[in-house]
Order: C-alpha cells, then structure tokens, then sequence
C-alpha cells in the first residue's frame, strides 16, 4: 500500500463541476482511514443574532473550492502531497438545543483529534468555536487565540443565553482553555453597545487590530506583531469570514462597513507560516446573501491557506 497522501480528483481527467463536493475534491475520509488534517463541517447556526443562514456555509465552501488547485505558490507548497488532508463529513448536530449541539460538537472534535488530525473546520456560526476551543485544550493546554472578525464576540449573554455566536470567547477565558499572553481581535470595527465591551474585552486579555490598522499599517507589519505576540504556543485561528468588508463576503449574518480585503486576510495568513498552527475554523458563511460565490470563494481560499500551513508544519515534523 502506497504511504503517498491521496490527493484531489484529477481535474485534468473529470471536470471540476462533476462528482461529489469534497474540500478541495479531496478524499472522503472515511475513504483513506486516516488523516493528518480532516476537513469538517458543522451545519449549525441556532446561535445567531441577527441573519440566520450559516448553516449552510460548510457545504457552500465545499462548492466553491472546486477550483482550488494543488499547488500553493504563495506558501511554496502541495499541501495535499505533504500530509494527508480529507474531508471529514459534518458534524450533525440538534439545530433546536445550543447546549447539546455545543456537546456534541466537543465529542466529535475530540474523536478527530485523538485520531491524530488537526481540524479545518467549516461553519456554522460562530458559537462552535468554543467546543472546538475546549477540544483542542484538552490536547494541547490552553493555547494562543487569533480571532479574525468584524466583532470582539466576547459579550457575556444574548437574551440570558450564554451559547451564542457573539460569546464564545468570554466563555473560553472563563473556562480557562485560552492562553491569556497571547490574544488577539484583528479586523474588528463597527459600533458598540458601549465603551465597556472594549474593557471588558482587555481585562480578559485580548489585543486588537482594526481594520483600519491593517489599512493604514499593512498585512506585513501586522502579521510580524502578531507573531511575535503568540511566539512558539500552540495557535488556534478562527475566522469570522465578516472580518471582509461586505464588497469581498456580501453573504454572511452581520455585515459591518469598512471591513479587510480578502488579499489582505490571504497576506496576513500566509504571514504566520511559522507559528505552530493546531487547528483552525472559518465560520458564519451564509449563502443565501451571497453573490456569484464571492463570499464562498474567500472562504475557500482562507480554508486552503490555513491547510498549507498545518501540512507543511506536519511534514516538517514527520522529517525530523
């Protein structure tokens, strides 16, 4: 039996629009056993405040990825032929109880990790990233947090509950699965409900990074704070894709003016090649606001760079 990782489909031999909507047109994991990287989907958006839609995100990408191609010249890198990267499915979880899809999320993260993968995972709204959080801090310990987003998403409730899109990270501070010297917003802006949530937001330990400080600093100097912030920790990324502006991710929940480029956010990824990369989520793709997949793509493309890092960081480590 070959030890090569299974790559995409050949789009040279069956066109990009045929067969089944894998990330990537990868393999199914269930088709090569195991994975170094498992792609999975959580089809959930119960916990949103404003437009629903997320749930259908994961499978949205999934569509748009179909262009993506195996070699990574930004990085350097064939992602998919240095570690073995499949698509793990969805997570199906109870669309009408948060608490118990926020349970079973946790469990199912925890069976990939312990299967050996790191997670790419695809939303959903915002509200799974803290079972995916709890699950990573069992294997690794509280680690370092990048968190892309419009929105600092670290207000206490919505309406009393505590399981929400714009909570997860209070509640991962007060759970103490996050590694509080290395916390950083970056693409935030918009209105608040007031000053409070900004010192709210630092006392817990969070930098932030605007919009208009990527603007007016560039994604270079912004990706070079950012690593020296999170040094040699294990880092967890999450993505709100609304960190875009509306004009690069017109489909998602809460659109907020004045937002990232999608070159900008490619940049600042790419710019963190060298920190050690556990995991990573890209959420709250709602197709039904999209258009001609422009969000979906960003998405897509943020997924593969984000998979080009845990490949190349897992192929390093097999080589030593």
């Amino acid at each position: 039996m070959s030890t090569q990782p299974r790559g995409p489909v050949d789009s040279s031999r069956i066109p990009r629009y045929a067969g089944p909507a894998t990330f990537a047109r990868l393999p199914r994991l269930d088709e090569v056993g195991s994975a170094d990287v498992a792609v999975v989907g959580v089809p959930f958006d119960s916990g949103v405040s404003y437009r629903p839609g997320a749930r259908f995100g994961g499978n949205a990408i999934r569509e748009a990825s179909r262009l993506l191609r195996p070699y990574n010249p930004a990085q350097d890198a064939s992602p998919f032929a240095l570690a073995q990267v499949a698509d793990a499915g969805d997570i199906a979880v109870n669309p009408f109880n948060i608490n118990e899809a926020v349970e079973t999320v946790e469990a199912a993260a925890d069976e990939l990790l312990g299967a050996g993968s790191r997670l790419m995972t695809l939303g959903g709204d915002h509200t799974i990233a803290l079972p995916l959080l709890r699950s990573v801090a069992k294997k690794h310990g509280p680690v370092a947090l990048l968190h892309f987003d419009a929105h600092l998403d670290t207000w206490d409730t919505y309406f009393g509950a505590e399981y929400t899109h714009g909570t997860p990270f209070r509640r991962a501070v007060e759970e103490g699965i996050l590694d509080t010297e290395a916390l950083s917003h970056v693409g935030t802006r918009g209105p608040l409900y007031g000053k409070q949530d900004l010192d709210d937001d630092a006392k817990m330990g969070f930098g932030i990074v605007t919009s208009a400080d990527v603007y007016r600093r560039g994604a270079d100097e912004v990706a070079d704070q950012l690593r020296q912030r999170i040094g040699d920790r294990p880092l967890y990324i999450s993505i709100d894709i609304d960190v875009l502006d509306p004009a690069h991710a017109p489909g998602t929940g809460t659109p907020e003016a004045g937002g990232m480029t999608s070159r900008e956010l490619l940049e600042i990824i790419r710019g963190l090649s060298s920190c050690n990369l556990v995991s990573a989520d890209v959420v709250e793709v709602a197709p039904a606001y999209d258009h001609a997949e422009i969000t979906s793509v960003a998405a897509s493309h943020t997924a593969y760079e984000l998979t080009t890092i845990m490949s190349r960081q897992i192929a390093a480590a097999k080589a030593k």
